[in-house]
């Protein structure tokens, strides 16, 4: 009997001092760093917002999440957590010793780990620090690290650090993404039945996910209300309400990138201003972007391609349609605000999904007659009048190209001439020969002078300048024409108000602007143009209830076509073309298919915003005059021209 009595008490003592060996052991031959969590510093997804705090997309690298601090967690959150996970979470030390031996008991009645009791804690440690692999080694440095980290950190950080990096299933990292995913709301918004689904998922998140299982889910959020009540933390009556309550789920893409060529372009602009966390750094992006007008940009592009890929269809023979590159066919939009370069809508591409690549702002092709405005306007400040006349015949250039003699023949479109032609109706017509003739009469040193002011790069240093041979992107372009369209005073395109990253700003947006001419002169160039879409080559950019003014532009053998225009507050630029450089088909012209979907853009944009301005301000200093039958515009730089006794009677001063 004594020697039983004696090996009972000696095993007993080893099942004692068992636990402390072994915590000894893994204590002497582990280091246990606890850097990440006390130096908690999580991925956090960015967002990306339109110009009225609509969210844009949020964009992570592995892990979608957006961080709560500890006061932005309603109690009711906590008190939800604690009761179906941790109730004694604020009196233990990191583990609870009662739930550990009753789980220990389980797993030696089962052979295997059935039941970990883990507290709070332990799980955060599990999930930041360890591995999930279910050994009694890995279980063992859990309690070492709980216990460790209990003496680091206070309570409510221990929850703030869970309730963040814990996983609520769908993609979703932390409790406030899960709150905005599951139900679009911040947590301050959620109700009691939300929130018990919310806790109740990190046990199973694929199991309990509402998205997937919904009434399963509704039975764990039921049981957690349950649990508050039965632990007198919430009344009867809320009790009661809370497990009838049938919340709605949203199913919503981790994402949700509503405009991606919008958060490409922001993205590539973020790695230009040096941010190499881009995608986990936790940044708000605020952009100048309307989503509204990103949509009906969108869309107006769309149908524009397709009301072209319907025409050509319809007029390619048989024998010719298999040789038709309709799949090469693409387009590209951006419209801002001339006054201030804020741009409100950008779209690079008839279909992201098909081809990501921004034509909007990487697409480099030649404007052609769209050019032709910047020539104009040097011709205006020189002191030409829409009255001048221009010689609109056809001439024979000879050049030196590689020491060899080269003869250029520039025609008009249908090889129409008229002679003698007014600036105005050269640039309605859109006149190669007239334009040309212009600059030879402006002398093609003092216009590459004056263009210079525009700050327009690589210019070619001879008259193919008049036929718009430089290459711009769209955003090239719209950065230009802001000289017409804002009154003489060209700004740069922002798309950029600012960047945060928590309460820091890394970013905030500059306006950029230099005065190209004087108002009354820029106005005078919109007449020209407001004229090009009345009874000139634009007017399938025609709106009604809106002045428009702006310019086509068709490229050799129908290459490129484009529309660049504005009305009084809004400018934009629309370029169709096919990705291979290959000309489009030849009915496809600026006008026929980039007029379209400026007008198009421009209807949606008056049902969006029907209070916008709509008809351009006049400046002092212009005087309107007949000449000939035709209303014309004149400033003291562009004066009328003189007129005879024989035709004075026939020239009125209209004001």
């Amino acid at each position: 009997m004594k020697f039983i009595r004696n090996l009972f008490f000696t095993l007993l003592l080893l099942g004692v001092l068992a636990p402390f060996a072994v915590i000894g052991y893994f204590l002497k031959e582990y280091i246990y760093d606890l850097s990440p969590l006390i130096e908690y510093k999580p991925q956090q997804t960015t967002k990306i917002y339109d110009r009225n705090g609509e969210k844009i997309a949020s964009i992570f690298d592995e892990e979608h999440r957006y961080y709560a601090k500890f006061n932005e967690i309603p109690p009711r959150v906590v008190e939800a957590l604690l009761a179906i996970e941790d109730t004694t979470f604020f009196e233990h030390p990191g583990i609870n010793v009662d739930a550990i031996f009753r789980a220990a008991i389980k797993d030696v009645q089962a052979g295997k780990m059935v039941e970990g009791a883990s507290t709070i804690t332990q799980q955060l440690v599990k999930n930041r620090l360890l591995t999930r692999e279910k050994k009694i080694s890995r279980k063992v440095k859990e309690v070492i690290y709980a216990l460790k980290v209990e003496l680091s950190l206070t309570k409510e950080e221990i929850l703030e650090r869970y309730l963040n990096e814990i996983y609520f299933g769908h993609g979703y990292y932390g409790i406030k993404t899960a709150a905005d995913g599951y139900f679009r709301k911040n947590l301050n918004e959620l109700t009691l039945k939300e929130i018990a689904i919310l806790v109740g998922l990190p046990k199973a998140p694929s199991t309990y996910a509402p998205t997937k299982n919904y009434e399963i889910s509704m039975g764990r959020a039921n049981r957690v209300v349950s649990r508050m009540h039965s632990l007198g933390w919430i009344d009867d009556a809320t009790h009661n309400a809370s497990l009838l309550e049938k919340p709605k789920v949203y199913d919503d893409t981790l994402t949700q990138n509503s405009a991606p060529f919008i958060v490409d372009e922001v993205a590539r602009r973020a790695a230009e201003m040096g941010i190499t966390d881009f995608k986990t750094g936790g940044y708000e992006v605020h952009t100048t972007i309307d989503l509204k007008l990103q949509e009906a940009a969108r869309e107006s592009l769309k149908k524009a391609y397709d009301l072209s890929v319907a025409r050509i269809k319809a007029t390619t023979s048989s024998k010719d349609k298999a040789e038709t590159k309709t799949d090469l066919l693409n387009g590209a939009l951006v419209s801002l605000n001339p006054k201030n370069g804020e741009i409100l809508a950008l779209v690079g591409s008839v279909d992201y999904a098909k081809n990501s690549f921004n034509r909007a702002t990487q697409g480099r092709r030649q404007p052609g007659s769209a050019f032709k405005p910047f020539i104009y306007q040097v011709a205006l400040d020189l002191g030409y009048s829409g009255a001048t006349e221009l010689v609109d015949i056809a001439r024979t250039y000879t050049y030196y190209k590689d020491g060899e003699e080269q003869k250029w023949q520039p025609k008009n479109y249908k090889n129409s001439y008229k002679g003698l032609v007014t600036l105005r109706e050269a640039l309605v017509h859109s006149s190669n020969l007239a334009t040309i003739n212009l600059v030879n009469d402006l002398g093609l040193p003092q216009l590459l002078k004056e263009l210079k002011k525009f700050g327009i790069q690589n210019l070619p240093p001879d008259l193919s300048v008049a036929l718009g041979s430089i290459t711009l992107s769209p955003l090239q372009l719209a950065h230009y024409y802001t000289s017409f369209a804002n009154g003489g005073v060209q700004v740069e395109p922002v798309l950029i108000n600012s960047i945060e990253k928590g309460v820091t700003t890394i970013y905030e947006k500059e306006y950029k602007s230099k005065v190209i001419t004087a108002p009354e002169q820029a106005y005078i160039m919109t007449t020209l143009l407001k004229d090009v879409v009345s009874r000139g080559t634009g007017k399938s950019a025609a709106v009604n209830g809106i002045e428009v003014a702006g310019k086509t532009g068709t490229t050799n053998n129908n290459m490129d076509g484009w529309f660049a225009g504005y009305s009084p507050t809004i400018e934009t630029i629309v370029w169709f073309g096919n990705d291979d450089n290959t000309p489009m088909d030849r009915v496809e012209t600026g006008g026929r298919i980039a007029g379209p979907a400026f007008s198009m853009y421009y209807t949606k944009v008056l049902e969006l915003y029907p209070q916008i301005q709509r008809r351009f301000d006049v400046p002092e200093g212009i005087k309107e005059i007949v000449v000939n039958g035709q209303k014309e515009y004149f400033s003291d730089t562009s004066k009328p021209p003189r007129i005879d006794a024989d035709t004075e009677k026939q020239d009125t001063l209209l004001f």
